[in-house]
Protein backbone atom coordinates (compact mmCIF):
# COMPACT_ATOMS: atom_id res chain seq x y z
CA UNK A 1 0.00 0.00 0.00
CA UNK A 2 1.55 3.02 -0.99
CA UNK A 3 2.50 5.31 1.71
CA UNK A 4 2.06 9.06 0.96
CA UNK A 5 2.69 12.34 2.63
CA UNK A 6 0.72 15.40 2.33
CA UNK A 7 1.20 18.81 3.53
CA UNK A 8 -0.86 19.67 6.45
CA UNK A 9 -1.74 22.77 8.87
CA UNK A 10 0.51 21.59 11.37
CA UNK A 11 3.12 19.73 9.03
CA UNK A 12 3.14 16.34 7.76
CA UNK A 13 0.53 14.22 7.63
CA UNK A 14 1.29 10.39 7.30
CA UNK A 15 -0.96 8.44 4.85
CA UNK A 16 -2.00 5.45 2.82
CA UNK A 17 -3.53 5.64 -0.75
CA UNK A 18 -4.66 3.22 -3.45
CA UNK A 19 -6.16 4.76 -6.09
CA UNK A 20 -8.87 3.52 -8.27
CA UNK A 21 -8.78 1.10 -11.97
CA UNK A 22 -10.42 3.61 -14.01
CA UNK A 23 -10.33 7.32 -14.46
CA UNK A 24 -13.32 8.36 -13.38
CA UNK A 25 -13.14 5.64 -10.19
CA UNK A 26 -15.44 7.37 -7.09
CA UNK A 27 -13.01 8.14 -4.46
CA UNK A 28 -13.90 7.69 -0.37
CA UNK A 29 -11.70 8.98 2.48
CA UNK A 30 -11.38 6.97 5.60
CA UNK A 31 -11.11 8.25 9.23
CA UNK A 32 -9.66 6.81 12.47
CA UNK A 33 -11.13 6.76 15.98
CA UNK A 34 -9.67 8.90 18.65
CA UNK A 35 -5.92 9.85 18.76
CA UNK A 36 -6.39 10.10 22.46
CA UNK A 37 -7.65 6.73 22.74
CA UNK A 38 -4.79 5.30 20.52
CA UNK A 39 -6.20 5.45 17.47
CA UNK A 40 -5.28 5.29 14.41
CA UNK A 41 -5.14 4.97 10.51
CA UNK A 42 -4.38 1.14 10.90
CA UNK A 43 -7.10 0.22 13.68
CA UNK A 44 -8.63 -2.61 12.37
CA UNK A 45 -12.16 -1.27 11.39
CA UNK A 46 -10.31 1.88 9.90
CA UNK A 47 -8.80 -0.78 7.41
CA UNK A 48 -11.54 -2.78 6.77
CA UNK A 49 -13.45 0.07 5.70
CA UNK A 50 -10.64 1.12 3.61
CA UNK A 51 -10.74 -2.58 2.26
CA UNK A 52 -14.34 -2.19 1.85
CA UNK A 53 -13.94 0.59 -0.76
CA UNK A 54 -10.72 -0.28 -1.97
CA UNK A 55 -11.69 -4.17 -3.32
CA UNK A 56 -15.54 -1.64 -5.09
CA UNK A 57 -13.07 0.29 -7.40
CA UNK A 58 -12.31 3.26 -5.29
CA UNK A 59 -9.39 5.95 -4.83
CA UNK A 60 -9.54 5.15 -1.13
CA UNK A 61 -7.12 7.10 1.03
CA UNK A 62 -6.46 6.65 4.63
CA UNK A 63 -4.36 9.05 7.14
CA UNK A 64 -3.16 9.98 10.77
CA UNK A 65 -4.76 12.72 12.31
CA UNK A 66 -2.01 15.18 13.78
CA UNK A 67 0.16 14.44 15.92
CA UNK A 68 -0.45 10.09 15.70
CA UNK A 69 2.28 7.89 14.93
CA UNK A 70 4.63 9.85 11.60
CA UNK A 71 1.85 12.95 11.59
CA UNK A 72 3.47 16.45 13.09
CA UNK A 73 1.74 18.38 15.42
CA UNK A 74 -0.69 17.80 18.21
CA UNK A 75 -4.25 16.75 18.97
CA UNK A 76 -6.53 19.86 18.80
CA UNK A 77 -10.21 18.55 20.24
CA UNK A 78 -11.57 18.33 16.81
CA UNK A 79 -10.79 21.35 15.23
CA UNK A 80 -7.39 21.08 13.84
CA UNK A 81 -8.20 17.14 13.07
CA UNK A 82 -11.22 18.29 10.58
CA UNK A 83 -8.50 20.88 8.91
CA UNK A 84 -6.57 17.63 8.59
CA UNK A 85 -9.41 15.81 6.85
CA UNK A 86 -9.93 19.16 4.58
CA UNK A 87 -6.43 18.66 3.40
CA UNK A 88 -6.59 14.59 2.78
CA UNK A 89 -9.63 15.59 0.73
CA UNK A 90 -7.85 17.75 -1.13
CA UNK A 91 -5.57 15.91 -1.89
CA UNK A 92 -7.16 13.28 -3.04
CA UNK A 93 -9.80 15.75 -5.08
CA UNK A 94 -6.78 16.83 -6.67
CA UNK A 95 -5.64 13.42 -7.35
CA UNK A 96 -8.84 12.04 -9.01
CA UNK A 97 -10.44 15.36 -10.46
CA UNK A 98 -12.86 13.16 -12.98
CA UNK A 99 -14.05 11.19 -9.38
CA UNK A 100 -17.82 9.99 -10.38
CA UNK A 101 -18.27 9.95 -6.53
CA UNK A 102 -17.28 11.00 -3.27
CA UNK A 103 -17.63 9.04 -0.29
CA UNK A 104 -16.90 9.78 3.64
CA UNK A 105 -16.54 7.14 5.85
CA UNK A 106 -15.17 7.24 9.64
CA UNK A 107 -15.49 4.89 13.04
CA UNK A 108 -15.92 6.74 16.23
CA UNK A 109 -14.20 10.24 16.76
CA UNK A 110 -13.69 9.75 12.97
CA UNK A 111 -17.00 9.25 12.38
CA UNK A 112 -17.64 12.77 14.37
CA UNK A 113 -15.16 14.82 12.41
CA UNK A 114 -16.75 12.39 8.84
CA UNK A 115 -20.29 14.18 9.49
CA UNK A 116 -18.83 17.57 9.80
CA UNK A 117 -16.51 17.53 7.11
CA UNK A 118 -19.66 16.26 4.56
CA UNK A 119 -21.88 19.45 6.08
CA UNK A 120 -18.45 21.76 4.32
CA UNK A 121 -18.45 19.75 1.73
CA UNK A 122 -21.98 19.24 -0.39
CA UNK A 123 -20.46 17.44 -3.23
CA UNK A 124 -20.47 14.76 -1.09
CA UNK A 125 -22.42 11.46 -2.38
CA UNK A 126 -22.66 9.37 0.82
CA UNK A 127 -21.06 8.50 4.13
CA UNK A 128 -20.77 5.41 6.26
CA UNK A 129 -20.03 6.41 9.87
CA UNK A 130 -19.19 3.38 12.50
CA UNK A 131 -20.04 3.58 16.09
CA UNK A 132 -20.46 7.70 16.12
CA UNK A 133 -19.73 8.65 19.37
CA UNK A 134 -23.18 10.78 19.57
CA UNK A 135 -23.60 10.90 23.40
CA UNK A 136 -19.86 12.22 23.76
CA UNK A 137 -19.93 15.47 20.81
CA UNK A 138 -23.09 17.22 19.87
CA UNK A 139 -24.05 16.10 16.76
CA UNK A 140 -27.06 18.65 16.07
CA UNK A 141 -25.22 20.56 13.07
CA UNK A 142 -26.16 17.84 11.13
CA UNK A 143 -28.99 20.26 9.97
CA UNK A 144 -30.11 19.76 7.47
CA UNK A 145 -27.41 17.06 6.38
CA UNK A 146 -26.47 17.04 3.09
CA UNK A 147 -26.04 13.53 2.26
CA UNK A 148 -27.72 9.93 2.63
CA UNK A 149 -25.77 7.38 4.17
CA UNK A 150 -25.42 4.56 7.10
CA UNK A 151 -24.83 4.26 10.50
CA UNK A 152 -23.88 1.31 11.67
CA UNK A 153 -23.56 0.34 15.81
CA UNK A 154 -22.82 -2.30 18.23
CA UNK A 155 -25.94 -3.65 20.84
CA UNK A 156 -23.25 -3.86 23.12
CA UNK A 157 -21.54 -1.37 23.05
CA UNK A 158 -21.27 0.10 26.54
CA UNK A 159 -19.15 3.58 25.11
CA UNK A 160 -21.82 5.29 22.86
CA UNK A 161 -25.61 3.87 24.05
CA UNK A 162 -27.71 2.63 21.01
CA UNK A 163 -30.50 5.12 22.40
CA UNK A 164 -28.33 7.88 21.69
CA UNK A 165 -27.29 6.78 18.46
CA UNK A 166 -31.01 5.87 17.55
CA UNK A 167 -31.86 9.60 18.58
CA UNK A 168 -29.63 11.24 15.91
CA UNK A 169 -30.54 8.68 13.30
CA UNK A 170 -34.29 9.90 13.85
CA UNK A 171 -33.68 13.43 13.81
CA UNK A 172 -31.81 12.72 10.56
CA UNK A 173 -34.96 10.77 8.84
CA UNK A 174 -37.26 13.71 9.74
CA UNK A 175 -35.48 15.09 6.23
CA UNK A 176 -36.64 15.40 2.85
CA UNK A 177 -34.33 14.57 0.02
CA UNK A 178 -32.00 12.01 2.28
CA UNK A 179 -32.25 8.41 3.18
CA UNK A 180 -30.34 7.40 6.23
CA UNK A 181 -30.00 3.67 6.56
CA UNK A 182 -29.18 2.15 10.29
CA UNK A 183 -28.32 -1.47 11.65
CA UNK A 184 -27.29 -2.62 15.14
CA UNK A 185 -24.88 -5.58 15.58
CA UNK A 186 -26.66 -7.21 19.13
CA UNK A 187 -23.40 -9.22 19.53
CA UNK A 188 -20.91 -5.98 18.88
CA UNK A 189 -19.00 -3.90 21.28
CA UNK A 190 -17.55 -0.52 20.39
CA UNK A 191 -14.24 -2.28 19.40
CA UNK A 192 -15.76 -4.93 17.05
CA UNK A 193 -13.28 -7.38 18.78
CA UNK A 194 -15.04 -10.62 17.21
CA UNK A 195 -17.31 -8.79 14.83
CA UNK A 196 -15.15 -7.37 11.94
CA UNK A 197 -17.42 -9.52 9.63
CA UNK A 198 -20.38 -7.90 9.92
CA UNK A 199 -18.57 -4.51 9.46
CA UNK A 200 -17.35 -6.25 5.96
CA UNK A 201 -20.82 -7.87 5.16
CA UNK A 202 -23.18 -4.91 6.19
CA UNK A 203 -21.36 -2.11 5.11
CA UNK A 204 -20.28 -4.11 1.77
CA UNK A 205 -24.17 -4.76 1.26
CA UNK A 206 -25.18 -0.57 1.57
CA UNK A 207 -22.34 0.27 -1.02
CA UNK A 208 -22.96 -2.26 -3.49
CA UNK A 209 -27.07 -0.92 -2.99
CA UNK A 210 -26.19 2.56 -3.36
CA UNK A 211 -23.57 2.25 -6.47
CA UNK A 212 -26.22 0.13 -7.55
CA UNK A 213 -29.05 2.40 -7.43
CA UNK A 214 -26.76 5.27 -8.93
CA UNK A 215 -26.41 3.29 -12.41
CA UNK A 216 -29.85 2.62 -12.37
Amino acid sequence: MPEVILAGAAGRIEARYSAGKTENAPIALILHPHPKAGGHMNNPVTVQLFHLFMTRGFSVLRFNFRGVQKSQGEFDSGIGELADAATALDWLQAKNPTASQFWVAGYDFGAYIGMQLLMRRPETDGFISVSPPTNAYDFSFLAPCPASGMFLHGGNDSIVPTAEVDRVVAKLRTQKGITIASEVVPEANHFWNEQLPEVERRVGAYIDRRMAGESE
